[in-house]
C-alpha cells in the first residue's frame, strides 16, 4: 500500500500571517515538495506578488519544487485532481498544505479527510495550524465566534505581532487561548515566520502518537509542567478566574474541560454514551481526545474525534508501576459540562 500524503490545515484571522508563512513555504528551499492549496475567495491571495499565472490554470510549478492551486469547487475534487496528477506523474508533491479563508470553520475541511473515501484513501490530515494576531485577537476572538472555533480545532497555535502588544496584553491572551484549548501548543513567532519542523509532521491527528503534540497530556497536575503557568486551567470551573486581573472581561463560549478518573471504563458503556453524545453535541465538538483505561484491555486506549466523527486506537501497553488514569479532553463551544462529567461517571466500573 503507498504512503498516505500528510496534510496540514493553516488558518487564521486575517492578518495574522498565514500569507507570509505559506510565502516561505513556497519560495524557501527546504527540499521537501509542497503542494499548497489556497482557498481562492482568500482576502489576501498569494497570487498577485509571487505567481505569474497562465489564466484558467489551477495548479503552478514553483522553482523549488513547490506546487500552487486554487480551490475550483472542492476541496474535495481539488484533492483528487492532485492525487491522479501525482499517480500520473504529471506533478510531484511529498505533502499537502491548505489554507483556509480568514473567515472559514476549519471543521468541514478537517471533515474532508475522514468522510470522504477517495480522500481518506490517499491523504492523512497531520495537524491544523491557527495563527493569531496578538494586536487584534481579543476584539477579533470578543466579536467573532469563527476565530474562537479556529481556537478550539488548533493543534498548534502560533500568536503573531506579539512584540506589537505589552507583555500583560500577550499573557493575557496566552491564558485565554490555553483556556479555550489546552491541548494545543502555543509559539509567539515574528512576522508568521516559523521554522518549518513546527508546521510539518505535527501528528496531531495520529492517535498512536504518544500524544506528542501535549507530551503533558496524562501528568497528573499539570500546573507544574508548562513554561507557561496558564497551561490546564480545564479543571476548575471558569467562574473561579473571576478573580485573575487579565479575565474578568470576558466568558467565552468555546471553551475546554478535562475529566480524569482512576476508575476504569466499562468498554460497552463508555462507546453507548460517546456516541449518543457525539449524535446530539456533535456540531458543537471541536475537538476532543482522551488517553483510557478500559476494564479487560491491558493496553491504553486512544481516542479522538472533530465534530461527529470519532475514532479509537489501542496505544501501548500500560507499564506495570504505572498508575492506570483516564484522561480526556473535550473542547466545543458552550457544551454542557454537568451533562458529560455524569454520563461519563455512569460509564465507569464501579
Amino acid at each position: 500500500m503507498s504512503t498516505l500524503i500528510p496534510a496540514t490545515i493553516v488558518t487564521g484571522f486575517l492578518g495574522s500571517g498565514k500569507t507570509t508563512l505559506l510565502k516561505r513555504v513556497l519560495n524557501e528551499a527546504h527540499g521537501s515538495r509542497i503542494a499548497v492549496i489556497e482557498n481562492e475567495f482568500g482576502e489576501e491571495n498569494i497570487d498577485s506578488d509571487i505567481l505569474v499565472r497562465e489564466e484558467g490554470e489551477q495548479i503552478v510549478q514553483m522553482s523549488n519544487g513547490c506546487i500552487c492551486c486554487t480551490i475550483r469547487d472542492d476541496l474535495r475534487a481539488t484533492l483528487a485532481d492532485l492525487a491522479l496528477k501525482r499517480r500520473k506523474g504529471e506533478i510531484a508533491f511529498d505533502r499537502v498544505i491548505i489554507e483556509t479563508t480568514g473567515i472559514a470553520d476549519p471543521g468541514p475541511v478537517a471533515q474532508t479527510f475522514f468522510m470522504d473515501d477517495e480522500v481518506a484513501s490517499q491523504y492523512m490530515l497531520d495537524a491544523i495550524l491557527t495563527l493569531v494576531d496578538a494586536v487584534h485577537a481579543e476584539q477579533q476572538l470578543d466579536t467573532r465566534q469563527e476565530a474562537r472555533r479556529q481556537v478550539g480545532f488548533a493543534d498548534q497555535i502560533f500568536i503573531s505581532k506579539a512584540d506589537l502588544v505589552s507583555k500583560d496584553a500577550l499573557a493575557a491572551l496566552q491564558h485565554r487561548l490555553a483556556h479555550m484549548n489546552p491541548r494545543a501548543k502555543q509559539s509567539v513567532v515574528h512576522f508568521g515566520e516559523v521554522p518549518l519542523a513546527q508546521v510539518l509532521d505535527l501528528k496531531g491527528f495520529n492517535l498512536n502518537a504518544k500524544l506528542d503534540i501535549d507530551p503533558d497530556f496524562l501528568k497528573a497536575d499539570d500546573h507544574d509542567h508548562h513554561d507557561h503557568d496558564h497551561h490546564d486551567h480545564d479543571h476548575h470551573e471558569h467562574g473561579a478566574h473571576c478573580n485573575h486581573p487579565h479575565h474578568h472581561h470576558h466568558d467565552d463560549d468555546v471553551k475546554s474541560f478535562v475529566y480524569r478518573t482512576d476508575k476504569a471504563f466499562d468498554p460497552a458503556k463508555l462507546e453507548d454514551f460517546l456516541g449518543a453524545i457525539v449524535q446530539v453535541y456533535g456540531p458543537r465538538m471541536l475537538r476532543y481526545k482522551g488517553v483510557l483505561n478500559m476494564q479487560g484491555i491491558d493496553r491504553k486506549v486512544v481516542f479522538q474525534g472533530v465534530h461527529q466523527l470519532m475514532g479509537s486506537d489501542l496505544a501501548a501497553p500500560w507499564g506495570p508501576q504505572e498508575q492506570r488514569q483516564s484522561k480526556m479532553v473535550f473542547i466545543g463551544i458552550d457544551l454542557p459540562r454537568d451533562i458529560l462529567e455524569q454520563g461519563l461517571q455512569q460509564c465507569l466500573i464501579s
